[in-house]
């Protein structure tokens, strides 16, 4: 597992819970920060870069940690929770795990679980889907959810080229049409921030946008799919463009 520049939350009213899973996973590479409530996670999430995982206790005081992990789905969508609790089997984190949230594992904790489950995680393909449609992100985000991807959302130009400054993509899905500018100025940073990113054009009508899509392919992207998505065939398209992660320095 490669943990360079990885980060890692720990949310836990339990004090003790947070310092010996931050001792652990410090001791792996981890950049780790802990909160004891929902309302310190929150402010951590909002104004620290993206965080690789979560480890997410569900029973807190306050905010529970469902609907935490709603909250951080929507400031970063790319954060991979895994549910940390002794009501593994509550209708609750059945809830979650239907909200998004990887795992639910249960306490005491086998700590040798929770390594590889966050190995597993930080082992998969990672993927930013840059397009101002809420909802086609939304449903991308589900599909390639459902196949163990990692995506975090962009809905335009300056969140885009903040998330690209911050993470070592896989795969770009990028529109070449936002509200705020081209597509084309996203490109420029992918190949400034992500070198080892391949980035696909996604687009709505063929004729409508042909002559950005290859400016697109001209200055670098590697494919392009077309609206309304053929999800196997996207799917197919976005694995034959996996490779493994560059070092982001």
């Amino acid at each position: 597992m490669n943990t360079k520049n990885s980060r890692l939350l720990i949310v836990d009213d339990e004090a003790d819970t947070c310092a010996n899973l931050a001792d652990i996973f410090g001791e792996l590479g981890f950049h780790v920060d802990t909160a004891n409530h929902g309302v310190a996670a929150l402010e951590l999430v909002t104004t620290q870069p993206p965080y690789d995982i979560v480890l997410l206790d569900l029973r807190m005081p306050g905010m529970d940690g469902l609907e935490l992990y709603r909250r951080i789905k929507q400031i970063s969508a790319g954060t991979v929770a895994l549910i940390v609790t002794a009501y593994a089997s509550s209708d609750t984190a059945k809830t979650a795990i239907a909200a998004g949230a990887r795992h639910v594992i249960s306490k005491p904790v086998s700590i040798a679980k929770l390594i590889g489950l966050v190995e597993s995680a930080m082992n998969s393909p990672l993927l930013l889907v840059v397009d101002d449609d809420h909802d086609l992100c939304d449903n991308l985000w589900d599909i390639f959810h459902r196949v163990g991807y990692r995506i975090h959302l962009a809905h335009d130009i300056d969140a885009a080229s903040l998330t690209l400054q911050n993470c070592s993509f896989q795969v770009v899905l990028l529109d070449m049409k936002l509200p705020s500018g081209e597509g084309s100025s996203v490109l420029k940073v992918v190949r400034a921030t992500n070198p080892q990113a391949r980035t696909i054009v996604i687009t709505g009508c063929a004729n409508d946008q042909e002559i950005r899509v290859q400016q697109a392919l001209r200055e670098g992207a590697a494919a392009v799919a077309y609206k309304p998505f053929d999800v196997p065939v996207l799917l197919e398209m976005v694995t034959a463009n996996l490779h493994p992660f560059g070092d982001k320095s």
